[in-house]
């Protein structure tokens, strides 16, 4: 059979009417569980399946794409349903099979926050606490991680590709997803809570004046008074507390450059969307693993001058290079 046919079977088999209890009769239907026994039923049977997933020997290692991987999942997940007498409801079985896919290829339990627009931050306060901030809003989601060892493992899932690390003796990481979402992690003995992701999403769609009055965030006569003085060339300092809109801010403001300039931008994680054609875009480094190689803002600050700028652009100041840009 081949891969389109298994993938039309598989979901045939998922979206087919009248499917409820997928193995032995006399197991429980978990759908006439209560809430709290349900959500506990279905963990149980999450654990065994990725307890599956494990195992070397198994046809998922093999799978290569989008689409062979979740038809690995699905005849995984109908492999352990039957062999341990489950019962799942035709939702539960899809419900079951997207999780299993978020944690094997993208970020478990927090994907689907990643993947909502209207969320702007992810804040994962150990294993059992999820927030989210949605307009401007801190809510408490339900999600959790079944304990740390799962936190940490999402955590190295995000900076592996970036060749970071963290452990005890650097229990503390930033870095960027593929979408350029900012990431801050950090664990024990710094963290008391377990270990903590926190994630500013990336918008896919900057911002536009329009948009930040439309807001509240400013007038259109700030906003005048602020393309002036750009157009002066005058020295620009955006301040405010934790995600009072710094970066939006500035990310709007340096619209007003000309796109006849030249730009380079200097920060910890790249997050600035700048629209005009010619930037040069420089990320601060970390340590290596022997401690060495750290590259800092206030060195890239120093080397952006040889480099012949019309503008330069620091993401954000916590060190000496606030001095030096007041000096210059």
């Amino acid at each position: 059979m081949s891969l389109l046919q298994r993938l039309g079977q598989a979901q045939r088999g998922l979206d087919a009417p009248g499917v409820g209890v997928l193995s032995r009769t006399d197991a429980p239907a978990s759908s006439h569980l209560p809430p709290a026994g349900h959500e506990a039923y279905l963990a149980n049977v999450r654990r065994r399946v990725l307890e599956e997933v494990t195992g070397s020997s198994h046809s998922l290692h093999r799978a290569e794409g989008d689409h062979e991987i979740r038809v690995a999942v699905l005849d995984l997940v109908d492999h352990v349903v039957e062999e341990n007498g489950f019962a799942l409801s035709r939702d539960d079985r899809r419900r079951l099979v997207d999780e299993v896919v978020a944690e094997i290829m993208s970020f478990g339990p927090i994907q689907p926050l990643l993947d909502d627009e209207s969320i702007t931050e992810v804040m994962v306060n150990g294993p059992n606490q999820v927030y989210i901030e949605r307009h401007g809003r801190l809510l408490l989601t339900n999600i959790t991680f079944r304990d740390d060892e799962h936190v940490m493992r999402i955590i190295d899932r995000i900076i592996a590709p970036l060749g970071r690390r963290i452990d005890e003796s650097s229990p503390r990481v930033d870095a960027r997803l593929p979408d350029g979402s900012r990431v801050n992690a950090i664990i024990a003995p710094l963290s008391l809570v377990g270990p903590v992701i926190t994630i500013r999403k990336f918008s896919a769609k900057p911002y536009t004046v329009d948009d930040l009055v439309r807001f509240g965030t400013a007038t259109a006569e700030m906003f005048d008074f602020l393309r002036a003085c750009v157009q002066a060339r005058l020295n620009i300092f955006v301040s405010g507390g934790t995600g009072s809109g710094k970066t939006t801010t500035l990310n709007v403001i340096s619209q007003f450059i000309p796109d006849d300039e030249r730009i380079v931008t200097i920060e910890d994680a790249a997050e600035l969307q700048l629209r005009q054609a010619h930037v040069v875009t420089l990320e601060a480094r970390p340590a290596n693993l022997e401690g060495q190689g750290e590259i800092t803002i206030r060195q890239l600050l120093r080397n952006a001058l040889h480099m012949r700028p019309d503008r330069i652009i620091v993401g954000e100041c916590r060190g000496g290079e606030a001095l030096d840009m007041i000096r210059r």
